[in-house]
């Protein structure tokens, strides 16, 4: 059996290998990577990665490490469906198996037996509803159930590193020979099908990694009927700043919904140690979105530690900072000079509190302690890109506690929901503050959003209960 703590170990060595193939965009040397530490990390007897086809009709060895390193023996190209490979790519279903050389379906039992190969692990590699391919890991030793856990959290790093390199080979152009390389902004602009793209500032040539990033927004704001769009290149970053056309049917915040076309979008941002904010207006069904990607921040990965009371805690924090795309670091049995630099720690325990480290507090209740010496306070129902952003606000010594975490109300802001709060409509309030109908629901959006509000009747009660209006 995989017990907790070694699978804290495991996860730590997922975001090891994450790290290592962070802004490669070569499909087959991120294979080549994952397999090679697969093998190195899990003490695996061999791993091997297929690639779906484009016709999605077949899956090609690009990578095998440990006992074999060939790539062009029988199972070189697998037909869609054929084998367990190709029947884990068709199904979309991760297998493991501890009894290789009984399964029926392996091809040639002596093989497993004289190799002594006893367990086995597939998994596909998703994107969306899209197959990349299948990661496959063979083993002497049986694995434990939980391994599929481990391999799970793998695959997604490594789809989100392949989806981006195969993406890029199709997006980005090559260099030309004469010319040099074609700018960020023309491609964009190709890409924009219902508005035309503004340029602010001067191009720079930027990694390619995040160059797909903002290509790959520009085609999801063209799916979402984009009506404006503007590239902003400053000292420290460059932005993309758009208005489009919320999807249908969805009407909190884009950026909380694993099925919302911009969560691509929102993963591919905290990669790259950049933010992707949206200020959506559900009566018009209008958001603003805003990506922001920081120069040579892609090198940069923010170092956290998970230190909770119990072991379900500690699992899920751990998993919760592999997803935001955070650097899990173990921290040091006993304290260490002032002057070195600790990682950030993320914690629920009032023993583990190093005075040289950055603290986040995670707050079980509304109403529970919280150390004085704590910098921030998140609570269990956290998702990633928030956990990243109060990570990445402790790095930068901002200090984010409970009464710093809702921004405060603008005067205009505190007005319109004051006028709220009496039972005035829309066209009511416009007319008494002499602006416009979609003025004040521009201002009630970016109110819902400060306070983290489903709807109007829960922003009023949040901003009085903050003594706001």
């Amino acid at each position: 059996m995989l017990n907790s703590v070694q699978l804290l170990f495991d996860l730590q060595d997922v975001n090891v290998i994450g790290q290592s193939i962070s802004g490669c965009l070569d499909p087959e040397d991120i294979a080549r990577r994952v397999t090679e530490a697969l093998v190195e990390r899990f003490k695996c007897a061999f791993a091997r990665l297929w690639l779906a086809d484009t016709d999605q009709q077949a899956l090609t060895l690009v990578a095998s490490a440990g006992l074999y390193t060939h790539t062009n023996g029988s199972f070189a190209h697998v037909p869609m469906g054929a084998y367990k490979v190709g029947k884990i790519a068709q199904n979309r279903v991760p297998f493991l198996s501890n009894y290789l050389p009984d399964e029926s379906w392996v091809k040639d039992r002596d093989w497993a037996i004289t190799n002594r190969i006893q367990g086995f692990a597939g998994y596909p590699l998703m994107a969306g509803d899209r197959v990349l391919g299948v990661l496959a890991t063979f083993s002497h030793d049986a694995l434990a159930p939980e391994f599929l856990e481990v391999l799970q959290m793998l695959c997604l790093t490594t789809t989100i590193a392949l989806d981006a390199a195969l993406q890029a080979q199709k997006t980005v152009p090559k260099r030309m020979a004469q010319s040099g390389t074609i700018a960020l902004s023309d491609q964009l602009a190709k890409v924009l099908t219902s508005t035309q793209l503004m340029l602010v500032g001067t191009e720079r040539e930027l990694p390619a990694s995040m160059a797909y990033a903002l290509l790959r927004g520009v085609e999801l704001l063209t799916q979402l009927d984009c009506s404006y769009c503007r590239l902003t290149y400053d000292d420290m970053a460059v932005s993309l700043d758009a208005i489009a056309i919320s999807p249908p049917y969805i009407h909190e915040d884009l950026l909380e919904r694993t099925t919302s076309p911009l969560a691509e979008l929102q993963r591919m941002a905290l990669w790259l140690g950049g933010t992707l904010t949206t200020h959506p207006d559900p009566q018009d069904r209008v958001f603003e979105l805003t990506l922001t990607l920081p120069y040579g921040a892609e090198l940069k990965h923010l170092s956290v530690s998970v230190q909770c009371q119990q072991s379900v805690l500690q699992l899920a924090f751990t998993h919760l900072c592999l997803q935001a795309g955070l650097n899990l670091r173990e921290m040091p049995s006993a304290p260490t000079a002032a002057s070195e630099t600790q990682g950030i720690l993320l914690t629920d325990r009032l023993d583990a509190t190093p005075s040289n480290s950055p603290i986040i507090w995670i707050q079980h209740s509304s109403r529970g302690q919280i150390p004085a010496a704590a910098q921030a306070v998140v609570t269990l129902d956290i998702i990633p890109q928030q956990l990243y952003t109060v990570v990445a606000q402790v790095s930068q010594g901002q200090a984010a506690l409970p009464e710093l975490i809702a921004p405060a109300l603008s005067d205009r802001e505190q007005e319109i929901m004051r006028l709220l709060s009496q039972g005035l409509r829309d066209r009511d309030i416009a007319n008494r503050l002499h602006i416009s109908e979609s003025t004040v629901r521009f201002h009630v959006s970016n109110t819902l959003t400060k306070l983290k509000a489903k709807n109007r009747y829960q922003a009023v009660y949040e901003a009085t209960s903050r003594a706001w209006i």
